[in-house]
């Protein structure tokens, strides 16, 4: 019988590290559309991916220690549940970083060019398309960003790199902690200044629905408006009227709510909205870097070492005595 610590994987490994799990772990899963939870009963660890980590996924896990995000948000993971039951709960806030960085300034780029209309025209065979193409020069105007962690302290590098203004917004940062962008008061004073907009925030209590209809009207005419943190963080039907009235000039999201959009839902159909599937850090550079750092930390806490980026750090002292 092997004494490999039990991991459960709720995705597949990717082809180049199944040895090097392999020789760590004994690997159960993943799961399956039909039984999603396949395997997972006697996992002492778990790789999170898309699935909601509540009381019932942990009560068909009795054995669960950890569970790892392979990302950052841990808003699917019911952190109060897995500290009462002693299960740590780690994320991988390296992992994205760079992948969903340069994904928002595609976004970004996308829509201020509105590249996906022009585009729509020419598969059409319409004709003068110049005369009616309708795009913003980015060299001079302020971006604005809404939360100023890892992942949009490196598009504010990139949109420096094109002449912009960078104006950021975070609460939890001190005034001293703005290195690359202008630091922005109040939620409200960015939005009055900015002229392209992207999300970076958590979903949380504090963010669900911070983008409603009244912040919306709260910002320039003819803004540009980008989401790749949660889809929980925009009141939609705020969004959609404000691209009716031309207040958001175009959007780029990778999120949304729900999640995947249906066929046919009016953000698909629109010509000035690109939404990508949430596949802002799925290059191949940054799922390997997530799915390595989630299993390491899995085998960290399932060897007593205490791992560097746990989230319920309360429950630390009951899992070593």
């Amino acid at each position: 019988m092997s004494n490999r610590p039990k991991i459960w994987l709720e995705r597949p490994a990717l082809p180049d590290l199944e040895d090097e799990l392999e020789v760590a772990a004994e690997i159960l899963g993943p799961g399956t559309a039909d039984s999603p939870l396949r395997g997972i009963t006697d996992a002492a660890g778990a790789l999170a991916g898309v699935l909601t980590y509540d009381a019932a996924l942990m009560d068909a896990a009795p054995r669960l220690r950890v569970i790892c995000r392979t990302g950052i948000g841990v808003d699917k993971v019911d952190i109060a549940e897995a500290t009462k039951r002693g299960i740590a709960v780690c994320n991988t806030p390296d992992g994205p970083t760079v992948s969903t960085a340069e994904h928002a300034f595609g976004l970004i780029l996308n829509a201020a060019k509105n590249m996906k209309r022009s585009a729509g025209w020419l598969q059409a065979g319409q004709h003068d398309m110049f005369a009616r193409h309708h795009a913003v020069e980015l060299d001079g105007k302020t971006l604005g960003l809404v939360g100023f962690g890892r992942i949009p302290r490196r598009v504010a590098t990139a949109a420096h790199g094109i002449g912009m203004r960078v104006l950021a917004y975070d609460p939890h940062l001190a005034p001293t902690a703005f290195a690359g962008a202008e630091r922005a008061a109040t939620l409200e004073a960015l939005l009055a200044e900015a002229d392209v907009i992207s999300v970076h925030v958590p979903l949380n209590a504090d963010t669900a629905g911070l983008f409603s209809a009244d912040r919306f009207a709260a910002m320039k005419d003819g803004v540009v408006f980008v989401n790749t943190s949660r889809g929980g963080v925009v009141v939609q039907e705020g969004l959609i009227s404000a691209l009716d009235s031309g207040k958001v000039m175009a959007a780029g999201l990778d999120v949304t709510d729900p999640e995947p959009l249906p066929p046919g839902h009016t953000l698909l159909e629109r010509d000035n909205v690109l939404v990508t599937p949430h596949v802002a850090s799925g290059t191949w550079e940054g799922k390997r870097r997530m799915f390595r750092k989630a299993f390491e930390q899995a085998i960290q806490v399932l060897a007593g070492e205490k791992p560097d980026h746990l989230i319920n750090a309360d429950v630390w002292e009951r899992l070593t005595k």
